[in-house]
């Protein structure tokens, strides 16, 4: 990376994935003199590990669900006993967001041990509704983004597989001022003084009956969460960056519009499994590829209202035309006037994407519809 960064005489590097966070990168652009906005090595073990990150969030009193650590499948099989079920049982590394399964039973959960272990947090399950908080930092202060949910499981109703997430929306309501408040106070700002923390801190949140709880630390933006918030976001992001990278954001703002966006992620046939990749995508209608041009196009803070905008994940531009190459291929993001118009324009685009083997969750916002 350094070298590529030397050869085109790069100004500012942002981090996308995790693993060259969890690798270093920040670090050692840092001590050649590059800009770039990440987290170092040592705060990226908040993802990293996610051992690391609740003994750490124990330390420091950050509200999370109660948890053992295990070490070998027998003390796993043991602390079972421990909880009452459902149960979550989650790896310790990195997973590309899929380490993570819901037993609902004993024989669930002993199977779940021996599939992920041998090192792993057991948790108790929290009921509530899931929001992912991000904000940006610049080692002392952090720059709140718009609070969004994501939809973890593959299919409808939050049934099946843990996925890296179908789909997305963005709504100022979806969190009060009050309760963003206290997630700042009770959350970020710990992070942040215990860690010099700079770059993307996202929180993954269930908002309890006593309050916010944290369900795990991300070191990057999320996806994708990223798609709806750049949608909504108004103005230019580079300053926030910029800031983020020199260790000053104090007088930066960000603006947002307030019309709600929503993600639907199209995926590959297989997808959160075995996937299968080389199925041809096909454009159905003008308006899509109108899309596509939007997306290469269109910056944030552009004017997106009426066009859906795509985001390429798992894709390739093979000799017969574009094709899948991922587990989650299309990121399809559109805005409304109002939550049920951002779902309605983001499934309409969704109607007019085909190629062999696609599925999408059908709900994505719906839990949003019930704050009416």
């Amino acid at each position: 990376y350094l070298a590529v960064a030397e050869a085109a005489g790069v100004e500012l590097t942002v981090v996308g994935p995790e693993a060259p966070l969890v690798a270093g990168v920040v670090d050692r652009f840092r001590a050649r003199g590059f800009a770039i906005v990440g987290a170092t090595q040592e705060a990226a073990q908040l993802e990293a590990s996610k051992i690391h990150s609740k003994q750490f969030m124990q330390r420091l009193g950050i509200p999370t669900a109660r948890f053992v650590r295990t070490e070998s499948i027998e003390a796993a099989r043991e602390a079972l006993s421990k909880f009452s079920f459902p149960v979550v049982v989650k790896a310790d590394g990195l997973a590309a967001g899929k380490g993570v399964i819901i037993a609902q039973t004993r024989t669930e959960a002993e199977a779940a041990v021996e599939s992920l272990g041998p090192r792993l947090v057991i948790e108790e399950f929290l009921e509530g509704e899931e929001v992912s908080f991000i904000v940006l930092c610049d080692g002392r202060t952090a720059l709140p983004l718009e609070a969004t949910q994501d939809h973890k499981t593959v299919g409808d109703g939050d049934t099946g597989p843990n996925t890296g997430g179908m789909g997305a929306y963005c709504d100022g309501r979806i969190l009060t001022a009050a309760q963003a408040s206290i997630v700042m106070d009770r959350v970020i700002e710990p992070v942040i003084r215990a860690t010099e923390f700079t770059g993307f801190l996202y929180a993954g949140l269930m908002i309890t009956s006593d309050g916010p709880k944290v369900l795990e630390f991300n070191v990057r933006l999320g996806d994708p969460e990223t798609q709806p918030l750049m949608h909504r976001l108004h103005g230019d992001f580079a300053p926030a960056l910029e800031g983020s990278a020199r260790g000053d954001l104090r007088d930066v703002r960000l603006r947002w519009r307030p019309e709600p966006s929503v993600c639907v992620v199209l995926a590959a046939s297989g997808y959160p499994g075995r996937v299968r990749t080389g199925d041809p995508i096909a454009d159905s209608g003008q308006r899509t590829g109108d899309s596509k041009e939007g997306a290469r196009g269109q910056g944030p803070g552009a004017s997106t209202e009426g066009a859906p905008v795509i985001f390429h994940a798992g894709t390739k531009v093979a000799k017969r035309g574009l094709e899948t190459a991922g587990g989650r291929v299309l990121g399809v993001t559109a805005s409304g006037a109002d939550l049920r118009s951002a779902i309605d324009a983001a499934y309409r685009a969704v109607e007019q994407i085909h190629f062999e083997g696609m599925h999408y969750r059908h709900d994505i916002g719906q839990k949003g519809l019930k704050r009416w």
